[in-house]
């Protein structure tokens, strides 16, 4: 069975400079994998691959088989779940016309809409009032949330979270780490997550993919970067993380 997202020998630049590639990762149904790094390492523009938002330079990247650069990209971005740093919700727009969005441009019946919203609120343990406030009322916590609901408003096959808990404080982090893993648990989708923190990784993935300068350095569970480290600069981003672990 191919794997539901694949990098093939990839490359993406920006000017002149290489920001991810080549690259080669599959990742199979139903996994949770983690791509870590320090900041500038390619894990966002990594992902933004993954759905298409960006085109590969060379290489390509393949959905279900299909290269992306053959594909009709507004429909596989439907079957691809998308939460983005700081959640991307937009402001004139109340917390269920969010998650609504893409579902009334499809014309969706009513009802199908707000069963699937009442679905949504229930499994992200939102509170039902906070769908009526605007981005700006929610707390960070509620705000990624709505985000979560949003990338599952049409039941995608794979979801992708690029540093969904970043700018959280660590109790509402704490808070949300718990909700998310057993969100993932339940739904059972393929999960592709993006974090600099080693500990959070570790929690959530079942591998870890450690990027530096754009290629990969190791990939694996957990214990092995700890246990055998691939270079030094494994064992350092390891050592760096270890008061977290």
């Amino acid at each position: 069975m191919a794997p539901v997202l694949e990098a093939r020998a990839a490359v993406r630049r920006f000017g002149g400079a290489i920001a991810v590639g080549p690259v080669d990762l599959a990742i199979e149904e139903g996994s949770t994998t983690a791509l870590i790094g320090p900041s500038g390492a390619g894990k966002s523009t990594l992902l933004r691959l993954f759905n298409g938002l960006l085109s590969p330079g060379a290489g390509e990247v393949r959905f279900r088989g299909a290269s992306l650069r053959d594909a009709d990209l507004p429909q596989i971005r439907r079957q691809i779940g998308y939460v983005v740093q700081g959640g991307g919700l937009f402001p004139h727009l109340d917390a269920e016309s969010n998650v609504a969005l893409v579902a009334r441009w499809l014309r969706w019946e009513p009802r199908r809409v707000d069963a699937r919203i009442e679905e949504l609120a229930s499994i992200v343990r939102l509170p039902r009032d906070a769908l009526r406030r605007f981005p700006s009322q929610l707390s960070g916590g509620q705000a990624q949330r709505v985000s979560l609901m949003r990338a599952l408003m049409l039941d995608p096959a794979v979801l992708l979270l690029d540093e969904p808990l970043g700018a959280l404080d660590p109790m509402t982090r704490f808070e949300l780490q718990q909700d998310l893993r057993e969100v993932f648990a339940r739904l059972r989708k393929t999960v592709v997550l993006v974090t600099h923190d080693l500990a959070e990784a570790a929690f959530f993935a079942d591998r870890l993919v450690l990027l530096r300068a754009g290629t990969i350095v190791q990939q694996g569970p957990a214990g092995d970067l700890s246990r055998a480290p691939a270079d030094e600069f494994v064992a350092s981003f390891v050592r760096a993380h270890r008061p977290a672990l």
